[in-house]
């Protein structure tokens, strides 16, 4: 059974205190509460606690964060910065959201358009995979 948590259910919590490293690939919502060294890939929504550590890139349906992200965050529908979250990293959504205190490193790619945003966020992705590249070369 999922928790209620406002607006969609949460199928996977990961508490307060728990550490988790490499690459998660979930299906459904998550809960973070905890730390996580790794990607999370998730076809849900993300909530992100206030005392929460991603270092990693989070893929998602949309994501709310409100502790500390070290990676790049895509979601395609919206992504919320409360005023609690530390972003080092980008961010590509259809709508994007920051409040007051954030702390905020990185580009930002915000297109309603779903067309514009799919190819925005393709070109987006392939210019950082030949940049990587490129720093290992």
């Amino acid at each position: 059974m999922a928790l209620r948590s406002d607006d969609f259910s949460i199928n996977t919590v990961i508490g307060e205190g728990s550490t988790v490293s490499g690459d998660l690939r979930i299906n459904g919502s998550v809960r973070l509460d905890g730390d996580v060294r790794g990607d999370l890939d998730t076809d849900g929504n993300v909530q992100i606690g206030e005392r929460a550590r991603l270092c990693g890139n989070l893929t998602a349906k949309s994501a709310i964060v409100g502790g500390i992200v070290l990676g790049d965050i895509i979601a395609k529908e919206s992504v919320t910065l409360l005023s609690s979250a530390a972003v080092i990293g980008d961010i590509i959504s259809q709508k994007v959201r920051i409040e007051e205190k954030v702390i905020f490193h990185g580009h930002c790619i915000s297109i309603e358009d779903e067309a514009k945003y799919l190819a925005a966020s393709e070109r987006y992705l392939e210019a950082k995979a030949i940049r990587t590249k490129a720093a290992f070369a």
